[in-house]
This record gives C-alpha cells, sequence and structure tokens, in this order.
C-alpha cells in the first residue's frame, strides 16, 4: 500500500512539474491572448481552384538601431542599395515582376540622404516606402504633428507616397514601433495615444501593417485576418476585436489592419514538447525555411469569400547586422526560389510578389467582388507612388 502511494505521489510530482513548464511557457508569452483564437480557426475556408499566393514582405528598417555612429549607419543602408538588386533580379513571379520589398521608414530616424538611396531601389521597381514610428508617452497632437510633417518630406522630397485619386493627397501604411499599436502595451509604453487609429486615418493612413506581433502582449486576439478595426478613443488596443474584410462588404470602423499569419509550428519544438510559435519574423536565428513557406501558405490569411487568394506578409528589421546575411544572402534567395518552384505552378498556384500597397489594393477588389488573377488589381484603388517604377530599372 505504502509503494502503490509513493507511485501516485511521484506521478502526482511529475504531473504538477509539466503542468508547471506549461503554464509559464504560455502566460510567459501571452499566448492566451490569440490560442483560443487559433485553435477555433474561424478565418479557415476551404478553396477552390488554383490559389493565388500573394507574398509580401515588410521592413521595420532602422539604420539608427542601438545608435550606432554615422558610419555603420551608412553601411546598413549601403548594403541594402548594393545587394538586395543582385538578389532580387534572380527572381520572378507569375507575373515576371521581381521580389518587392516595402521599406517602413522610422519618422524619428530620418536622414535624407538614406532615404535618397532608398528611393534609388524604388525606381528601379524592387520597393517601396512606407511610415514607421516610434514614440513613447505621447499625445495626438504629437502623433499627428510628427506624421503630417513626414508625411510632406516622404511625398515632395521622395515621391514616396501615392496620391488619393479624389483628394491627391498622400496617403501611407503603417507600422507602429515595438508593435505597440493603439497603446496596445500592458504598461502602457511605446505609444501614449488611445486613438492612435483615428489620427492614423485622419492623417491619411489606408491601412496598418503592424501584426502579428506574438509573443508580446501587443499581440491581439483577433489573428490571421484582414480586418477593419473601429478606434474607442479612451481605451487602448481597439484593434484588438473587428470587422473581416468580406466579399460584398463595405469599409467599417477606423482603418483595416493587414495582419501576417501566425500559427504553431508543430514541426518546431521547445525541448522537443512544445510548438514554436510562428509569427512570420525573418532573422538570422529563425530562417526562412521551406517548413515555415508551407505554414505561412497553408495558414491561408485572406479576404473573407475569397479563400483562393492567400496573403502571405512577412516581416523583418533588415538593418540589423547579424541578420543581413540571411536577408541579403543564401536563406532568403533560397525561400525566393522554394516559393518560385512550390507555388508557381501555373496550375494549383500562381506567384505574385506585392507592396504593402499592393496588397491593399488587391485586399479591396477582393471586397469589391473582383474576381480571376488578383496580379491585374495591384493599382486598384491606389496608384503607383512617382517613385515606383516595377516596369523599369533593370540592369
Amino acid at each position: 500500500m505504502s509503494e502503490n502511494i509513493l507511485i501516485i505521489a511521484a506521478v502526482m510530482i511529475v504531473l504538477a512539474a509539466a503542468g508547471l513548464l506549461i503554464y509559464r511557457e504560455l502566460s510567459n508569452k501571452y499566448m492566451f491572448i490569440w490560442l483560443g483564437e487559433w485553435f477555433r480557426g474561424a478565418w479557415r475556408e476551404p478553396a477552390t481552384g488554383p490559389i493565388h499566393v500573394l507574398f509580401c514582405f515588410v521592413d521595420h528598417y532602422e539604420p539608427q538601431w542601438r545608435n550606432p555612429d554615422r558610419a555603420q549607419e551608412d553601411a546598413r543602408v549601403d548594403r541594402w542599395v548594393r545587394d538586395y538588386p543582385r538578389l532580387a533580379r534572380r527572381h520572378k513571379d507569375a507575373d515576371g515582376r521581381h521580389p518587392t520589398h516595402t521599406f517602413f521608414y522610422p519618422e524619428e530616424e530620418y536622414r535624407p540622404e538614406h532615404l535618397d538611396k532608398i528611393q534609388a531601389l524604388c525606381e528601379q521597381g524592387l520597393g517601396e516606402i512606407e511610415i514607421h514610428l516610434h514614440h513613447d508617452r505621447d499625445t495626438a497632437a504629437g502623433l499627428r504633428s510628427k506624421l503630417d510633417s513626414f508625411i510632406d518630406t516622404l511625398h515632395h522630397r521622395h515621391g514616396a507616397l501615392p496620391l488619393c485619386p479624389e483628394t491627391r493627397k498622400p496617403l501611407f501604411a503603417f507600422i507602429h514601433g515595438n508593435y505597440a499599436l493603439d497603446n496596445a502595451r500592458e504598461d502602457g509604453c511605446w505609444c501614449g495615444v488611445n486613438n492612435e487609429l483615428i489620427v492614423l486615418r485622419e492623417a491619411g493612413c489606408y491601412a496598418d501593417f503592424t501584426l502579428p506581433s506574438a509573443p508580446s502582449d501587443t499581440q491581439t486576439r483577433k489573428i490571421n485576418a484582414i480586418y477593419y478595426a473601429k478606434d474607442d478613443p479612451v481605451r487602448p488596443k481597439s484593434h484588438d476585436s473587428g470587422r473581416d474584410v468580406r466579399v460584398g462588404g463595405q469599409p467599417w470602423g477606423d482603418l483595416m489592419i493587414l495582419q501576417g499569419p501566425l500559427a504553431l509550428n508543430w514541426r518546431r519544438r521547445k525541448w522537443g514538447i512544445f510548438p514554436k510559435i510562428e509569427n512570420a519574423d525573418i532573422r538570422a536565428a529563425n530562417p526562412p525555411t521551406p517548413d515555415r513557406v508551407d505554414l505561412w501558405v497553408r495558414t491561408g490569411v485572406h479576404v473573407r469569400g475569397r479563400p483562393e487568394w492567400v496573403f502571405v506578409k512577412v516581416h523583418t528589421h533588415g538593418t540589423q547586422e547579424g541578420d543581413m546575411d540571411t536577408l541579403l544572402g543564401q536563406p532568403v534567395d533560397d525561400m525566393f526560389s522554394y516559393l518560385e518552384q512550390r507555388y508557381n505552378d501555373g496550375e494549383h498556384y500562381r506567384l505574385h510578389y506585392v507592396t504593402s500597397r499592393e496588397m491593399y489594393n488587391i485586399s479591396k477588389a477582393a471586397e469589391a467582388g473582383e474576381q480571376g488573377d488578383p496580379g491585374q488589381y495591384r493599382d486598384y484603388l491606389l496608384p503607383r507612388p512617382k517613385n515606383f517604377k516595377p516596369d523599369g530599372g533593370e540592369a
């Protein structure tokens, strides 16, 4: 009897220890915010016919990361200007387009010399420039002032933003520094503006590309979605929920949110037990291997009612030296090759490299009920910015 009691006690201790490890693993990564939504899988819809994979690479592009000296800062930009064209021109999608990189450039790090160089990449058809911003304990007025000034600079100095067809005013896409959109962080740092979605809309933001942010506490409950969020101006993180963009639907709320894939990767496990979080972040420590690419596509982010148009938005911090050999070297080169071999056979899959603006346009085309090949809708509502020339710039 005593031996049985000891065995039972030992089993209970083991189970309690395992439970504690599981609890710590989940709670430390704020997985309870979104894990239920992932298991519920409400965004999933069966797709028929050829699947169009719309691949969008967005970059929190920060040349002044960790306050380098000016020589190191310049070297970061110069490497992209030198190496990215050689990488991108080795690859083409179903439309004959090279991979395009959307540079979300920080307002607070602006140097005209850097953006002049990035502008040259755009003029070769290899990217577009959008707005990134880090701010802490800000106000709505302070945020609006920063945005208005930077919009004016990007438009007049760099020809970097699309113009609204009706008003002829420049519009922009947005990524929030440290992922803290709409004051989303629990401690209130890295933003401070509870009505940020309203301020962004009024300033001319057509969509936000910040998410996913897991394992951060800034991650929303709503995942793997293209949706509209409505701001509660006195409360943070209003984009925690919203209404899906859907075929035949109408705009709603204050801002469209275009998320990248967020999933559990069971092929990669911590301690051989826990699946790792797949948040579409590309770094040297987490290179874009074929199993990750397959999971991005399989997650199936789409406009509701148009599941055959799959949006794969991945992100990175492109100016960090430890990651540049991945982003500008063999790992990303192999990623593009795999996309073109696996997801561009012309029968089951067609691949389209798109910028963030083009991803928005194609989402709006789906909402309007457009069908067929989504590549034809790259400029559906928002025209190309002055400095983007996808049909030119071949070396």
